[in-house]
């Protein structure tokens, strides 16, 4: 069983940048991919940027390219998401995820809203 916290949310500015944190109860080393998605209100959960193991691969969502980087520290077991330009359409809350193959693991999320 994986434990994941995310932590580094909060109110933001247009144009500013916040960095979230996603710290994993066991060795991420292990996870086949590291991830964020987001939910904003009345929305479903879309996918923000995944990084894969062994390679230190990493995919982002065409809305995000070029504003976020996903990062990870295996010694520390944490996943990072560096989010720049932040608009009013990044509000949402954010979730952490892990993939080890076959299962899925999630974080309680953590909240980010981006003022205008």
């Amino acid at each position: 069983q994986v434990q994941l916290v995310e932590s580094g949310g909060g109110l933001v500015q247009a144009g500013g940048s916040l960095r979230l944190s996603c710290a994993a109860s066991g060795s991420i080393f292990r996870a086949n991919a590291m991830g964020w998605y987001r939910q904003a209100p009345g929305k479903q959960r879309e996918f923000v940027a995944t990084i894969i193991s062994g390679g230190d691969t990493a995919n982002y969502a065409d809305s995000v390219k070029g504003r976020f980087t996903i990062s990870r520290d295996d010694a520390k077991s944490t996943v990072y998401l560096q989010m720049n330009n932040l608009t009013p359409d990044d509000t949402a809350v954010y979730y952490c995820n892990a993939h080890y193959y076959p299962h899925d693991y999630w974080g309680q999320g953590t909240h980010v809203t981006v003022s205008s």
